[in-house]
């Protein structure tokens, strides 16, 4: 058997760790406005982007069992995700991602994929000032 990322990131607890420490940056840092996209209450939002990423890192397809395919694109299209949502979105996480013990590689191959797939959820056009 193969030891995924999900195992090397230390499983539930190293996933749990991550989603509190993202949403902890979200809800202190001024910088993220995204905050104001979602509900007052993040427990939901904490839910979900834990099952997300349990499965999404190799571990127990949580959210597929939960919810469906993800459609990540899809299910975001009503908020408005230009570059600046992402950047916001990406500090948050590169932040928590700091904080949770793995290895370098790992974080950085992690930080790669999410800002890729970060990317992927621009939904706006980017406007010239």
């Amino acid at each position: 058997m193969s030891t995924t990322p999900y195992d090397l990131i230390g499983g539930e607890t190293g996933i749990r760790r991550l989603v509190d420490k993202f949403y902890f940056y979200m809800d202190i840092l001024p910088q993220a406005s995204i905050r104001a996209m979602h509900a007052p209450n993040l427990a939901s939002a904490k839910d979900k982007l834990f099952k997300f990423l349990s499965g999404w890192l190799g571990g127990p397809n949580l959210f597929i069992e939960e919810f469906g395919h993800p459609m990540l694109r899809a299910r975001h299209f009503p908020f408005a995700i230009g570059e600046a949502e992402r950047d916001q979105w990406m500090l948050c996480m590169n932040k928590a991602l700091d904080e949770v013990t793995m290895d370098a590689r790992l974080r950085e191959n992690i930080r790669n994929a999410l800002q890729q797939l970060a990317t992927h959820m621009i939904n706006q056009e980017t406007t010239e000032s």
